[in-house]
């Protein structure tokens, strides 16, 4: 049996473009070469589709560039093929098996997809609706969990169904902020007081977050959240530490080690994610015990709560005093950086960067398979 195919997609429509390269550099970086092929792919901030050949030369320059062959990829579970464009157009037929990189080449099938794709397009199960529709097993969450996941004010409402605990919350449309009502601002004022949080309901790495202290930074904190979606969410402001705890798995998922953020500057916002220095991960956190096992139950319950599958980090408020934990939010694609905390927690329980995307990828054609039992027919009972 010859070596898996194993598409990388980073990039992406999104915000969150240049995350997506730090993450997909890493992946490339521990894929097992031995056991996989890799099939670079990157997305445009405009939305096409590109081999990209050298992809360590276009991640070094920060940005999916418009060059290389251009790419489309088949809604047909038969092919599980991406398609040249360029030879789609001159007509030319399909040399099954090409490489889809040289001279001639028309498509690359593919056995398994990696998306290393953050926010919008690519984590919200845009793409892994076109990965169902192409039949291509694929790492991570489903089109729900995925959608779910990277809506936080329908994520909250689940997690409050299941009666995980939560910080107090109200979700605020575009429109209503873009319509002036002072009486929104007032009554935002008297439900969470100062300082409150204001976040964008769909962008994750915190994109578009702002923490407000008056009622001028509240006003200017909807704005910014409005720019990124048309759902806000005003949450109160917890006063404590933030954890995080890495999940693997289907069925059966399991909860890594328990990491602290010590953010360098007021909040973890994007600076103190990805470009700061003065932000400390520390693996595992220096809490109690029992508190880390109440996370790690939390961190699963979250999980199964989306019907999520594969990987996802959960992110935790602990206050100290009253030992009170609180799910803040589940990220189905989690950053697969140098410094990110999904990887470095699993490091921590032994497991190594290559092995863990290894199974990650095991897991994708678990699920696939699992999936592939169900009916697309109808067919009487016996």
């Amino acid at each position: 049996m010859g070596k898996l195919r194993v598409g990388v997609i980073f990039g992406g429509r999104s915000p969150e473009h240049e995350v997506s390269l730090l993450s997909a550099a890493s992946v490339l970086r521990a894929i097992d070469r031995e056991r996989f092929e890799v099939v670079p792919i990157g997305i445009t901030r405009e939305g096409k589709w590109l081999l990209t050949g050298d992809p360590m030369r276009v991640l070094a320059e920060g940005v999916v560039k418009d060059k290389g062959p251009r790419l489309a990829l088949l809604a047909d579970p038969e092919g599980r093929a991406l398609v040249r464009l360029d030879q789609a157009s001159e007509g030319r037929a399909p040399a099954e098996g090409g490489t889809g990189c040289g001279e001639g080449a028309a498509f690359e099938r593919l056995d398994v997809i990696f998306p290393v794709l953050h926010g919008p397009y690519g984590e919200d199960g845009c793409v892994q609706g076109l990965l169902e529709l192409a039949g291509i097993p694929y790492v991570g969450a489903g089109v729900l969990a995925s959608a779910v996941g990277m809506d936080k004010a329908v994520m909250k409402a689940l997690f409050v169904q299941r009666g995980l605990p939560v910080a107090r919350h109200r979700v605020v449309l575009r429109s209503e902020v873009e319509a002036g009502e002072e009486g929104l601002v007032a009554l935002l004022e008297r439900e969470f007081g100062y300082p409150c949080f204001t976040k964008p309901a769909g962008m994750g790495s915190s994109v578009g977050v702002t923490k407000a202290h008056d009622r001028e930074e509240l006003r200017r904190g909807l704005a910014e959240a409005c720019r990124y979606d048309r759902k806000v969410l005003v949450e109160e402001a917890i006063s404590g530490r933030e954890l995080e705890c890495s999940v693997l798995g289907n069925r059966q998922p399991l909860a890594s080690a328990v990491g602290e953020i010590v953010p360098g500057r007021e909040f973890y916002d994007y600076r103190a994610k990805y470009r700061d220095e003065g932000t400390q991960l520390l693996v595992p956190a220096p809490i109690p015990e029992r508190v880390a096992s109440r996370v790690q139950e939390l961190a699963v319950a979250a999980f199964l709560a989306i019907d999520c599958s594969g990987m996802a980090r959960v992110d935790f408020f602990y206050r100290p005093q009253d030992e009170a934990v609180l799910v803040n939010e589940i990220n189905t694609i989690p950053g697969f950086t140098a410094i990110s905390m999904y990887p470095r927690l699993w490091a921590e329980a032994g497991l190594s960067m290559k092995e863990l995307v290894t199974r990650l990828i095991e897991l994708a054609l678990e699920r696939h398979a699992d999936r592939a039992r169900s009916l697309s027919v109808f067919q009487p009972p016996p």
